[in-house]
């Protein structure tokens, strides 16, 4: 099966062969972090508001999709909302994408391929490659976030849920079918010692929650989406952009009961470190 990661070697390949010139040197750029925040947060927004900083690159990417037949003129705005992911998920099935690889959430070869002789990439994502690491399977940038929350909180987490495992739990909902998903226990930590855990994982870039037994069929744990991680589920995506939207990530879609910080991504993080 065909997969954005089977492919972005050779989307890779392909870029770096590309020989400069006068045309290319003057496309504009796409930055890619703005535009994958936006189709995470605009698909959830009430109204067609457009997230701060996107609307050039989400414009760019609307226009590519109008060219291609897979979007109408009228949704060419600056906001990623279900008409652009639909039309950007027809252009995922277009490159024999399937499944969770044909989402709408933009990968990093889709919007290469897309922008050939449009427009260039900047602060391009990747999640990685996937291995299984602490009895689980995760992506190398789910990884890297969770040891950095663990070193900022002094402990190590045990995860009961990790992600690229569909079906695996039905209380979960499809947020574990793809990347940048983790369950983290709590067992045996006081009240402060949970809101603390959360408090450390949005820090490096997670959409986090303390989940208890009042709001469904589970135990107290810790439900963690990495924001921005490319291979997430349509239900992990809603997560986060009902995270940056204010909301706790349920159906019910209620304030945000978690800890406030500056929502920032994994990548601005490391940035402002």
């Amino acid at each position: 099966m065909l997969t954005r990661r089977t492919v972005i070697a050779t989307g890779l390949a392909a870029a770096a062969a590309a020989l400069p010139g006068t045309a290319s040197a003057a496309l504009p750029v796409v930055d890619m972090e703005t535009v994958v925040k936006a189709a995470q947060i605009d698909p959830r927004r009430a109204d067609s508001a457009i997230t701060p900083g996107s609307r050039d690159g989400v414009r760019l990417v609307e226009q590519a999709l109008q060219a291609k037949g897979l979007l109408a003129a009228t949704y060419v705005d600056g906001h990623f909302g279900t008409r652009t992911i639909d039309a950007y998920a027809a252009w995922q099935r277009s490159l024999g994408y399937t499944g969770l690889d044909a989402t709408g959430l933009p990968g990093p070869t889709s919007l290469r391929l897309l922008g050939e002789g449009r427009f260039t990439l900047t602060r391009v994502l990747s999640p990685g490659a996937v291995a299984t690491w602490r009895g689980v399977p995760v992506n190398a940038r789910t990884k890297a976030m969770l040891l950095e929350a663990e070193r900022l909180l002094g402990r190590q987490f045990t995860i009961s849920q990790g992600s690229y495992s569909p079906g695996e739990d039905p209380t979960s909902a499809g947020t574990h079918d793809g990347g940048g998903a983790l369950d983290l226990a709590v067992d045996g930590l006081t009240a402060t010692q949970r809101t603390t855990s959360v408090r450390r994982l949005r820090e490096v870039g997670f959409a986090a929650w303390l989940r208890t037994p009042s709001q469904g069929n589970w135990p107290y744990h810790v439900h963690a989406i990495a924001l921005a991680d490319t291979d997430q589920s349509t239900p992990a995506r809603n997560q986060a952009g009902d995270y940056y939207l204010g909301f706790n990530g349920l159906a019910n879609r209620g304030p945000d009961d978690g800890p406030q910080v500056t929502k920032v991504t994994w990548e601005e993080y490391q940035r402002a470190r």
